[in-house]
């Protein structure tokens, strides 16, 4: 009986986990999102963009490799090594205006890798 019980917790938590997980999209791949559904956001602050408000920041977030983009608003902490250019993770809902609206403190910045490869001229 409690193997039973144990199988089926087990069970439950691994339905939960990869229910509750989400791939992390890039701005391109959210014009089409649902608005007022939660998305993880993932891609680097567009240079210039970045706007200092009185609880947080306005920037806009484009693909890693430069296509679309997306404004986004966020309230909350702002981590030191958040600047232009810096790759970025955020949860949150995508407006009806389209914007990304973030959700309070959950802003990631990524630090580059000191193993990407280098170009040397």
């Amino acid at each position: 009986m409690a193997l039973g019980v144990a199988l089926a917790l087990a069970t439950g938590l691994v339905y939960v986990s990869f229910n509750a997980s989400s791939e992390a999209r890039e701005p391109s791949e959210l014009q089409d999102a649902i608005p007022g559904k939660s998305y993880e956001l993932t891609g680097k602050v567009v240079h210039g963009s970045i706007e200092r408000t009185e609880n947080g920041v306005d920037f806009k977030v484009s693909d890693r490799d430069g296509g679309g983009s997306i404004p986004v608003s966020y309230e909350g902490v702002i981590p030191d090594p958040f600047r232009d250019g810096r790759e970025i993770v955020l949860q949150g809902s995508v407006s009806e205006t389209g914007g990304f609206m973030g959700d309070t403190d959950t802003l990631v910045t990524k630090c580059p890798s000191k193993f990407s490869e280098k170009k040397y001229q």
